[in-house]
This record gives structure tokens, C-alpha cells and sequence, in this order.
């Protein structure tokens, strides 16, 4: 239990410290007026309070990733929770403040746009078809997921009927105005998703769980013996750094009313993330015994069932009863179910952007969200399992994009500690080219030579970097 309440503790540290730090480095500005104010249209900026903008950001944020990721990350062992606290705070947090800070200042605009307006229209071109392509998948796995937890609750319905449900829901979440479905369901599912979190959390120290300790060792326990580095980082994904927060952001940047309140939403609600993911991490490390007797429960799931769902289903009703077990299986439902919409209204931001095509009239929402759930429907036919390994490592490779563009946005307006994104940057440009060239479904190569040919391209971007800051500053006469 020392290492697990250490890292709780750091996690809510971090938020009222680097968090601070973090704030007083972009400088956030209380007298600037939002795009909330400045741009209000009824349907997508709509000014809101900042506890309920919170809450969806947070609800935006947290899909399966901090749930499903974390168990899967549990199986290597301690190891996963240096990284949740790590990541969460110096990586994620900072990445989603940035990001979202920067789509205030820039009027509301999507990731690409804030993206291409630092690296170039090239880099803008490219992270539009990107950012699609993910927001698709996002809106795949997280109808595919949230279907087959909801037909373990009720298995008299199919799976195939609750996707269609859920996709209806979908349909109408992207289509309304922001405050007529997702502004006054979100707290409700938001109260849902934290009675989970808390649940599991008085039960692992009412049950006085056998968390595996740090100081124990941080060797890899994987039963396929996948290395910690980069597997590990991808599969935890949205529990430490994610990418697809960035894309969600601009949402709520489109509804603040005040840039100091930016650290509460979406440092805020990052650090929140981590908790959850912290949480299930050691839950599913320690409910069955040991890492090994987690693994020794997924290997006997039954094949096309899904593994992290069983886990979630098994811990949840033994821990908390049934009636307990149902509340927070319908939080662990809600919070994908409360990323897959948004993740399709930010798809259509993004193209109405790009096309800039006004989104006021319903029919003009209809002309770009038709293609997309077409799009989401013809993906709903793969299997969970790739459809989640090709979202984790494209989530991942967004952040890279969103950091290096963030890094560049604070040197160019005189913020000296730039480092605070550039470190991460180069961290995740080298576990993003280090996987998609060892993982199977990437090219397959050899460990060493993926991590080192990982190394090697981050250290390209750090000198690209630096050189344009010398050939800046020798410009300007510093």
C-alpha cells in the first residue's frame, strides 16, 4: 500500500504545485476575453460554469483508456505506476493545459489548426486527416467497448443491439447543441464514473489489497515477456499522456469564460484521469492475488470476449456488491460512452473548420456528420482488440505532434521554460517511432534497433529545434 497511497498523494501534489508552475509559464490571463464571449453562437460556443465544464472534460477525457489501459498495463508489473504518476503530471497534464490554453488564445480553433499555425500548413494538412482518422477509431472502440459492458449487465440484449444504441446516441450527442444533451447528462454520468473511482478505492484499503510495492522491484512481469519500453507507454495511453485530449480541448475552450480557470479544467481534469487510472491499476495488480494471478484470469477469459472488461465486471460486483458493482460498472460505461460523442463532434469541427462551413444550421452539421458515422459504422465490423492497439499507438503519435507544437508556441512568446513541453516531446517521439517499428502490427523489427532508430529521431527533432532557436535569436540580436 506505501507505493499506491505515495503515488495518490503525488498525483493531488502535482496539481497545486508543477500544475501552478505550469500555469504561471503559459500566463494565463484573467482579463482576456474568451471565445466563449466573444464568439457565442448557441450550439458549439456556449458560455458555461466552470464545474460543469469540468466535468465533461474530464468525462471527455477519461474513455477506456485510464480503465481498460491501466489493467492492461498492470500486467508489468510496479513499473505502470511510476508511469501514471510520472506521465500524469509532467506529461499529460501539461500537454492537455497547453493544448487547451492554446485553443483559447487562438478563438476556439481545432488541434490541427493550432498545430499547423507552429509547424506549418504541411504539418496542418497532414494532422487534419490524422486527427479524423483517430477520432473515428475513438468513436469505434468507444461503441464497441461500452456495448459489450453494458451486455454483460444485460445479456438479454445483444451486443449488436447495444451498439446500435449507442450509436444513436451518438448521432443525436454530435448534432445538438453542446448544452442540450452533453451539458445535462455529463454531471449525472460524471457522479456515476466517480462513485467507480472511489468504490474500488475505500475497497482496496478496506480489503487491505496486496498492491505490489516500487521498492519491491520494477522487473517485467508480461507472460509474453512484451519489453516495458515502449509497450507499456502505449498501452496505458490516456492513464498517463493522450493525444486525443488535445482534439477534445477545443471544446471546452469554446465554453470557458475566464483563462484562469484553464489549470482546474484541463490540468484539472488530467490529473483526475490519472487518479482513475492509478486506481484500477492497482486493483486489478492485487484482487486476484498477485500480477500473475491477474494474468492467470485473462488467459482464461473466453476467446472474442473482452479481456479488461471481464476484469472490470469480476472486481467491480465483488468488491462492491451488486448493486454497487452495477454503479460502477455504469460509470466504467459512461466514460466512454462520454468520449465516443464528443470524439465525433470534434470530427466535425475539425472538417467545418478546414471547410469553414458554418455549423449553426442543422443541416450543415448533417453534410459533415453523415460521412463520419458511415465512416464509424464500416470500423464497428473489426475486432475490439486491433481497432484498440492501431487507437492507442495514433493517440500516442498525436501527443507528439500537439507537444513539439506546443514546445515552439512558448519559445516563439518569450516563455524561457519552454522545456516543460519539450521534454515530453522528445520522450513520446521516441516510444511513438519505437513502437509502430517493433510492435507487430507496425513493421515488426528488432527491439534494440526500434528503440535506438526511436532515440535517434527524437534526437533529429531536439536539434531541428535548437537550431531554429539559435538561427531565431540571431535574428532578433540575442
Amino acid at each position: 500500500m506505501i507505493s499506491f497511497t505515495t503515488a495518490l498523494l503525488l498525483l493531488i501534489g502535482g496539481y497545486f504545485t508543477y500544475g501552478l508552475f505550469v500555469e504561471k509559464v503559459f500566463g494565463a490571463d484573467k482579463n482576456r476575453k474568451t471565445p466563449a464571449i466573444t464568439n457565442a453562437d448557441g450550439v458549439d460556443f456556449v458560455p458555461m460554469s466552470w464545474w460543469k465544464i469540468f466535468l465533461i472534460q474530464f468525462l471527455n477525457i477519461a474513455g477506456l483508456g485510464p480503465i481498460f489501459g491501466a489493467i492492461l498495463g498492470a500486467m508489468y508489473g510496479p513499473s505502470a505506476f511510476l508511469w501514471i504518476v510520472i506521465g500524469s503530471i509532467f506529461a499529460g497534464a501539461v500537454h492537455d493545459y497547453v493544448s487547451g490554453m492554446l485553443s483559447v488564445r487562438q478563438n476556439g480553433a481545432s488541434l490541427p489548426e493550432i498545430v499547423g499555425s507552429q509547424l506549418g500548413t504541411t504539418v496542418k494538412q497532414i494532422l487534419r486527416a490524422f486527427s479524423v482518422i483517430l477520432l473515428i477509431l475513438v468513436g469505434a472502440v468507444f461503441i464497441s467497448g461500452p456495448a459489450g459492458l453494458l451486455n454483460g449487465l444485460v445479456p438479454d440484449i445483444s451486443i449488436i443491439w447495444w451498439s446500435v444504441i449507442v450509436f444513436a446516441y451518438y448521432i443525436i450527442a454530435t448534432l445538438l447543441p453542446i448544452d442540450k444533451v452533453i451539458g445535462k447528462l455529463y454531471p449525472v454520468f460524471g457522479i456515476a464514473l466517480l462513485f467507480m473511482a472511489v468504490g474500488i478505492l475505500v475497497a482496496l484499503f478496506a480489503n487491505n489489497a496486496p498492491i505490489p510495492e516500487v521498492f519491491e522491484g520494477l522487473e517485467n512481469k508480461h507472460p509474453n515477456k512484451l519489453p516495458i519500453f515502449p509497450m507499456m507507454f502505449v498501452s496505458i495511453a490516456c492513464g498517463a499522456i493522450s493525444g486525443f485530449h488535445a482534439t477534445q480541448s477545443p471544446l471546452m475552450a469554446r465554453c470557458m469564460t475566464n483563462e484562469r480557470l484553464g489549470r482546474r479544467i484541463f490540468y484539472g481534469a488530467m490529473i483526475s484521469e490519472g487518479i482513475v487510472a492509478l486506481i484500477w491499476a492497482a486493483a486489478a495488480s492485487s484482487f486476484f492475488g498477485s500480477v500473475e494471478g491477474l494474468q492467470e484470469f485473462i488467459a482464461n477469459v473466453p476467446k472474442g470476449a473482452n479481456q479488461a472488461a471481464e476484469v472490470v465486471n469480476k472486481i467491480s460486483n465483488s468488491w462492491l456488491g451488486v448493486f454497487g458493482g452495477i454503479l460502477a460498472m455504469l460509470g466504467v460505461i459512461a466514460a466512454p460512452i462520454t468520449s465516443g460523442d464528443t470524439a465525433l463532434r470534434s470530427a466535425r469541427l475539425i472538417i467545418a473548420d478546414f471547410m469553414k462551413y458554418p455549423q449553426k444550421p442543422i443541416k450543415n452539421r448533417l453534410v459533415i456528420s453523415i460521412p463520419l458515422f458511415i465512416a464509424t459504422f464500416v470500423l464497428l465490423q473489426m475486432d475490439f482488440d486491433v481497432l484498440w492497439r492501431y487507437f492507442a499507438w495514433s493517440n500516442q503519435t498525436l501527443s507528439v505532434f500537439t507537444l513539439w507544437a506546443c514546445t515552439l508556441w512558448l519559445f516563439r512568446n518569450n516563455r524561457k521554460h519552454y522545456f516543460i513541453c519539450m521534454i515530453p516531446a522528445m520522450f513520446m517521439t521516441t516510444v511513438s517511432v519505437s513502437y509502430i517499428l517493433y510492435a507487430p502490427e507496425g513493421l515488426g523489427l528488432n527491439h534494440t534497433v526500434s528503440v535506438f532508430a526511436g532515440i535517434a529521431v527524437s534526437l533529429l527533432f531536439a536539434i531541428m529545434f535548437f537550431r531554429y532557436v539559435a538561427k531565431t535569436r540571431h535574428e532578433i540580436g540575442h
